[in-house]
């Protein structure tokens, strides 16, 4: 065990698609984001499936930023250390190592700045042992899209639209098709999604940022995978809906006991207010920040609940805005959330 924790290298997962598997510390790879999104620098531990998760047995992750005059001090970002992690500056309460398995070292940045900009280094060490990697970010003003891009299915399941029923989706939800440069800047700012969804100009695509077997295989470049031009009638996908700013107040309704989904609609519209749709949702989530671990009935009869802040038993591993099914509207296990025109 010993001579796999000291033989173990680091490997970059990109969204570019470089991979690195020879040590080579000179590895270098771009990333985008836009202003307002999270952004994953990944880094993962390569080895064997025996090697030893970072997490323990005395490695060392350290994610710092470097100056372009790197005789310049570096700004830590990140340190972990066991089961002990500190986090520093700039960065407190918007960074976190995303460790969604025993290898996986990536840092995670929370409502990008342009000012996040700039060459990041990820490091492992172990003793003596020490292997490093480069990423620079580049975050662009993300006012160009003004909006949210997010995936729907209909209560039947996934693949279950045809493109007119994807439109009327779309508009159902307060919402539209996407277009495609709407689809790509989302992609650019880390929407990563595996099920693939119509598109305005009848095109059928997804946005992969993290490529895994699942999705066009793990080693493919990230990207946005296509499968042409469909047909409108008799092709059924997904969609991909767009939703612009959020006019209204989106919130959580408190209430003394758990809702039917009938009972969900009249206590918001108790409160002066109706009963959310999902792209107040995803745009109160990914505009605003916002933020709750309370699973909570929508207009559609879904049931969601947005999280900005990764932690044990909410989204533990991603920021996302988390799916719950289509329950039996008769089932009082829910709250609701709502949403009133701003006075």
């Amino acid at each position: 065990m010993q001579s796999l924790l000291y033989a173990t290298l680091l490997s970059l997962t990109l969204a570019s698609g470089v991979y690195s598997d020879d040590g080579n510390s000179s590895v270098s790879t771009q990333v985008f984001a836009t202003t307002g999104s999270n952004v994953t620098l990944p880094c993962r531990l390569n080895g064997g499936s025996d090697a030893t998760a970072f997490a323990g047995n005395g490695i060392r992750v350290k994610w710092s930023r470097v100056p372009e005059d790197e005789t310049l001090d570096e700004e830590e970002v990140l340190v972990l250390l066991g089961h002990h992690t500190k986090i520093f500056g700039e960065f407190i309460d918007r960074a976190f190592l995303q460790q969604a398995d025993e290898k996986d070292a990536s840092l995670v940045i929370t409502d990008s700045t342009v000012g996040d900009s700039g060459r990041y280094r990820c490091e492992v060490s172990k003793g003596m042992e020490e292997v490093s990697y480069d990423v620079n970010l580049q975050v662009e003003d993300g006012g160009l899209l003004n909006g949210v891009v997010f995936p729907y299915s209909p209560r039947l399941g996934r693949y279950n639209l045809n493109f007119h029923d994807a439109e009327q989706a779309c508009r159902d939800q307060d919402a539209v098709v996407a277009t495609f440069d709407q689809l790509f800047q989302a992609w650019q700012g880390g929407f990563d999604w595996c099920n693939a969804g119509w598109l305005i100009d009848g095109s059928v695509q997804y946005p992969v940022t993290k490529p895994r077997e699942p999705c066009g295989g793990s080693g493919t470049n990230a990207g946005l995978r296509t499968y042409g031009q469909q047909d409108k009638s008799n092709s059924r996908y997904d969609v991909f809906c767009f939703t612009p700013e959020l006019e209204g107040e989106f919130f959580w309704l408190e209430q003394p006991e758990r809702l039917t989904y009938d009972e969900a609609v009249q206590a918001c519209l108790d409160d002066g207010a109706e009963i959310a749709k999902v792209s107040h949702m995803y745009a109160a989530w990914k505009l605003h920040g916002y933020d709750r671990c309370d699973a909570g009935w929508l207009a559609d009869g879904s049931v969601r609940y947005p999280i900005s802040n990764p932690r044990k038993n909410c989204s533990p591993t991603e920021a996302a805005v988390r799916f719950m099914g289509f329950p039996d509207k008769k089932q009082k296990l829910y709250g609701v959330y709502c949403v009133k025109p701003r006075q």
